[in-house]
């Protein structure tokens, strides 16, 4: 990846994406071309943390329906991000 802050698409906000700060584990939607590696760089990065672990997954797009018109949401790639215990990110904190 050219620039770190394009690995980073923006941050997960769910119920369950929210549970799992008690675990210093933090959800983010990623560039669909980035590496493990990649998403730890710019997390360490951008944030000022130390990443532990990444994991990645892919969401399957669901099909919608407008009337007659079948159509689809993008595939997009979701990475979870652990960090040391000692470590936060101040964006998620107060939510």
């Amino acid at each position: 990846m050219k620039d770190l802050h394009d690995v980073l698409r923006r941050p997960v906000v769910t119920e369950k994406s929210m549970a799992l700060l008690s675990e210093n584990k933090y959800t983010f939607i990623v560039d669909p071309r980035a590496t493990k590696s990649d998403i730890k760089k710019a997390v360490e990065s951008i944030f000022k943390v130390k990443v532990l672990k990444v994991n990645t997954m892919w969401v399957k797009g669901k099909t919608k329906r407008v009337r007659r018109a079948v159509g689809k949401t993008p595939n997009i790639k979701k990475a979870i991000v652990t960090l040391r215990p000692e470590d936060k990110i101040e964006i998620f904190e107060g939510l």
